[in-house]
């Protein structure tokens, strides 16, 4: 893995650990991040992780480059939508985070909260499927 020696100044003091080996010896180095989105590794560069810096950018991306681009796209939409005062619906592709089967739901699912398919949704309200209390 390439390493690029930096100029060491004192604003590059780490406050954990982790980061004070890089403020220490000023190199960085390539690394892998797991991507939040689809779950696997993408490689961080060197080139990346300075231009993080130099744009004064503190955390590290979460996101692969294609799921950032996917989420990009998604977010243009929405923006283009109600720009044009067009009311869209939309429908996106899951997996239960109960019962692991696929599903669609209206919305774009928050990071880190789970998604159910309507019947775990409702066990989990004490509703059955039309709507009436499970006491």
């Amino acid at each position: 893995m390439p390493t690029v020696k930096l100029p060491f100044h004192a604003e590059n003091i780490a406050s954990s650990p982790a980061e004070w080996t890089q403020a220490e010896t000023g190199e960085l180095q390539d690394k892998f991040i797991h991507c939040v989105d689809c779950k696997e590794d993408f490689l961080w560069t060197v080139g990346e992780q300075t231009f993080f810096r130099d744009k004064g950018l503190q955390n590290e991306p979460k996101r692969c480059k294609s799921c950032k681009q996917k989420k990009n796209e998604r977010l243009n939409a929405i923006i283009a939508a109600q720009e044009s005062g067009v009311r869209q619906r939309i429908e996106v592709a899951v997996r239960c985070a109960q019962c692991n089967e696929p599903t669609t739901v209206p919305f774009y699912p928050s990071q880190g909260r789970p998604v159910f398919c309507r019947g775990c949704f409702l066990a989990q309200r004490g509703q059955t499927s039309d709507g009436t209390q499970i006491h």
